[in-house]
């Protein structure tokens, strides 16, 4: 049998959880670059403002393609067999990712170099 304690318990959880959720929507930052990782090393970096199709041809034969449309960057395709990285839905907040695992390849949204902290905090 639930008590008045254990409802007014789950209540209060829902709230703070309610209220992270809302906290984390609200402090997105809109990303200004994508920094692609294969293998942990940096490949190369592309701004979002400038829409494009990219395809990475790794050495081993398998291959991922992407694409920069309004500010979003999307998996388009990728030569691995799962395919989770395509079905991942597009980025543009800070700090998004999509990954392809058997690839090895990291597509991750940056915030420009100045944003967030001032020379001062330096």
């Amino acid at each position: 049998m639930i008590k008045k304690n254990d409802i007014i318990l789950i209540g209060v959880v829902l709230l703070l959880g309610l209220a992270f959720i809302i906290f984390i929507n609200l402090t997105k930052e809109e990303g200004s670059k994508v920094v692609i990782t294969v293998e942990g090393e940096v490949y190369d970096t592309l701004y979002l403002k400038e829409n494009t199709t990219y395809t990475l041809e790794l050495k081993d034969g398998t291959y991922n393609t992407f694409e920069i449309k309004d500010g979003y960057v999307d998996m388009s395709d990728a030569s691995c067999p799962d395919k989770i990285c395509v079905n991942h839905k597009s980025i543009h907040y800070n700090n998004e990712t999509i990954v392809c695992l058997p690839n090895k390849v990291v597509l991750e949204v940056m915030g420009s170099e100045n944003s967030g902290v001032d020379a001062i905090a330096n």
